[in-house]
């Protein structure tokens, strides 16, 4: 495998999560009711049903509590998504350095994300896209040693 196709597989991995973060992102910022994407999950962790927990007087006001939390969720994987693709149209992935450090970085941040979907949401549909992202960072990592200096 040539060098230009080693370097293009150490960064498509990485510039397709930016991607998805984004599409992921904007799927909660524009959904009307964005706690249902996880229902179940939701419910399990929280031992009740949201209709329940939406029919207390106390609790009317809640889905305009959980629309902002969860846009801001939303908003802050664009932004992550954003940061990810720029960091890599401005690096281009050219030096170890860029590459062991955006690698680094999404390494943890997948580490912390396993262990808070693990820990209170393992049926979560998103599970799967973990996964999904493990593998691209994997491909990422695999690539950048192939490549080198």
């Amino acid at each position: 495998m040539n060098q230009r196709t080693i370097h293009n597989l150490t960064w498509l991995p990485i510039f397709i999560v930016g991607i998805a973060s984004v599409g992921l992102g904007g799927l909660w910022c524009l959904h009307p009711e964005p706690w249902l994407l996880d229902q179940l999950p939701n419910e399990i962790l929280l031992r009740t049903k949201f209709s329940e927990l939406f029919s207390a007087n106390i609790n009317v006001h809640l889905p305009d509590y959980l629309i902002v939390i969860y846009r801001f969720f939303g908003w802050w994987l664009i932004a992550l998504g954003l940061i990810i693709i720029t960091y890599l149209l401005s690096t281009r992935m050219g030096t170890k350095f860029a590459r062991d450090s955006i690698n680094m970085v999404l390494f943890i941040v997948l580490v912390g994300l396993y262990y808070l979907v693990f820990s209170f949401i393992p049926k979560s549909p998103f599970v799967p896209i973990l996964y999904v992202f493990t593998l691209l960072l994997s491909c990422s990592v695999y690539f950048s040693r192939r490549l080198g200096q």
